[in-house]
């Protein structure tokens, strides 16, 4: 006999969870229960924060990662599940909800709110009595971490979840099997996988489009090896940026909507494009035009519904990536050699980088947002995790940083900006003695600008590089053609901020702020801010004028 909140304390203790990311008040009593334990439970200033640090714990554990809010919070919680559900992270949320006896009747801070973590979640699923939560709980696990992992979610009956506070004989049981994902290493069928190999050998200028599902799969060094054996170039989509050195002679960059052209030059000229746990929506094929229409293509994921959603697949792999991935590269009897095709697309990614060497080593004032990633990647350490924003923080990591070690570390947000700030605590959080590096601009900053004081509460000491172009600079050429190419008037209130210095927020917050203003000083601000021994925010005075390049896309 025991008490659920007592049961919940000793599952997150048997699925090796170390953080929870939560905002009081819910199941308190759980909480309490995990004093004497190891259990870190991460006190946030906003909900949808929490579920953000709980995904970049997700995404750089491997293990799922847990957040919590009570009733009132649970639709702030939903929406910071959005980015886990597109980006395939295992995030269990939990809330509380409705005492049966009490609908219907204006409960206090109660609005029936169940139905939004649908389109979020793989599985949403209500606690109505603490008998229940073994095996929902355990389920909550199998569904986070099997097949395409993802959210869940299970709210417990009571404001603050305190169906827990009840009594029962529970099962403690726990599947350990699901602490971790994938929770199974599926390999796709034989006779699909020597098709696969057969059609790459017939190929004269195959490429692979590694996704996030490597990623996931922690499939990096079966997608070099089979690239190495077949001479297959790799270029990646954002998610699946760091699956291969981008200093190996066979890598050619990000491909898709935030990319560099000589990476969808090269997927526009292959005869074959192997997608390996990518899917295949509008960012990575620069909205279906990468690679061109009716190119052939190979698909492997572990999710049979992904087997040619956009495109008919001439040969389908249901399978996981590093399982699947292993096995062809054992299946090659003799390594083979395309020499031609692999100096075409080596000349295209040395003709991208003498195009760009100029901007990287610009001395510009304010700095050229080139340069600050030059000197990121040269500065980076080869343990190192760049978390990156989205929008122009997501082409600027994506594209102009280069990860030269494979014991690097790429993750980045799924769409919602402000995500990469916390995230980056998440990540902190699952990866103690790795530096992490958060690439984001001032209009993602300011999102949860509030999670400094818990950086610094916790002590999770993340390393936050603003690239602070008092702007939403993305925005720039919606407004220009919206005015009609010449914008007037309140226009640039729409788009452009206040000139804030960040460094000084950071202090106040209780941690270490720096603000650079000249590219030379970059360097030594970084080793500064990782040498500090706390949360530091970097704040780098960038050019708001300086806008990514739009997209190559061949319009024949």
């Amino acid at each position: 006999m025991m008490t659920g909140d007592k049961y919940f304390a000793e599952a997150m203790k048997a699925y090796g969870v170390t953080h929870l990311f939560f905002v009081p008040t819910i199941m308190i009593p759980a909480m309490a229960a995990m004093e004497d334990g190891d259990i870190t439970r991460v006190t946030c200033h906003d909900e949808k924060a929490a579920a953000y640090m709980a995904d970049g714990y997700a995404r750089a554990s491997h293990r799922p990662g847990i957040c919590l809010a009570q009733n009132v919070g649970s639709m702030n919680l939903a929406a910071g599940l959005r980015d886990g559900r597109m980006a395939g992270s295992p995030i269990i949320a939990i809330t509380g909800g409705a005492d049966s006896a009490a609908r219907y009747r204006h409960v206090y801070q109660e609005v029936e709110d169940f139905s939004v973590f649908e389109p979020v979640t793989k599985m949403s699923v209500e606690v109505d009595h603490v008998r229940l939560l073994p095996n929902l709980l355990r389920q909550a696990f199998r569904a986070a971490t099997t097949g395409a992992p993802g959210p869940v979610h299970v709210r417990m009956r009571g404001r603050h979840g305190n169906v827990l506070e009840a009594e029962s004989d529970l099962d403690v049981t726990f599947e350990k099997q699901f602490s971790r994902y994938p929770a199974f290493r599926p390999e796709a069928e034989r006779t699909d996988i020597d098709a696969a190999i057969q059609k790459l050998l017939q190929a004269e200028r195959p490429i692979i489009v590694a996704g996030g599902g490597v990623i996931r799969s922690q499939a990096e060094p079966e997608v070099v090896a089979l690239a190495e054996k077949l001479s297959l170039p790799v270029v990646t989509s954002l998610n699946g940026k760091a699956a291969i050195p981008e200093n190996h002679p066979l890598s050619i960059g990000v491909c898709g909507t935030y990319s560099r052209w000589c990476a969808n030059r090269a997927v526009a000229q292959a005869d074959l494009v192997f997608f390996v746990g990518s899917h295949t929506g509008s960012q990575v094929t620069h909205n279906w035009r990468i690679p061109k229409p009716g190119t052939p293509v190979i698909q492997l994921d572990i999710d049979p519904e992904e087997i040619g959603r956009s495109c008919p697949a001439l040969v389908g792999l249901v399978g996981d990536a590093q399982a699947t991935l292993g096995r062809m590269v054992e299946s090659v009897q003799e390594p083979i050699n395309r020499p031609q095709w692999i100096e075409f697309v080596q000349g295209l990614k040395n003709e991208w980088r003498e195009e760009v060497k100029a901007l990287w080593h610009s001395d510009q004032t304010p700095i050229r947002p080139e340069r600050i990633c030059r000197e990121i990647s040269d500065f980076l350490p080869a343990d190192a995790v760049l978390v990156g924003d989205t929008g122009q923080a997501a082409f600027w990591t994506g594209t102009m940083v280069e990860l030269k070690h494979a014991t690097q570390s790429y993750i980045r947000c799924a769409g919602s900006l402000g995500w990469a700030f916390p995230a980056s605590l998440g990540v902190k959080c699952a990866l103690p003695n790795r530096p992490v590096l958060c690439f984001t601009g001032d209009g993602g900053f300011y999102y949860h600008i509030s999670e400094l004081e818990t950086a610094a509460r916790f002590g999770i000491n993340t390393v936050v590089l603003v690239n602070n172009n008092h702007s939403l600079g993305q925005e720039q050429r919606l407004f220009d053609a919206a005015y009609g190419g010449t914008q007037r008037g309140r226009a640039h209130s729409m788009w452009m901020f206040t000139e804030t210095n960040f460094a000084k927020v950071a202090e106040g917050m209780g941690c270490l702020g720096i603000r650079v203003e000249k590219a030379s000083d970059l360097r030594a601000a970084l080793a500064q801010a990782f040498a500090a021994d706390r949360p530091a925010v970097v704040d780098v005075i960038s050019d708001y004028q300086v806008l990514h390049p739009r997209a190559w896309a061949d319009e024949s």
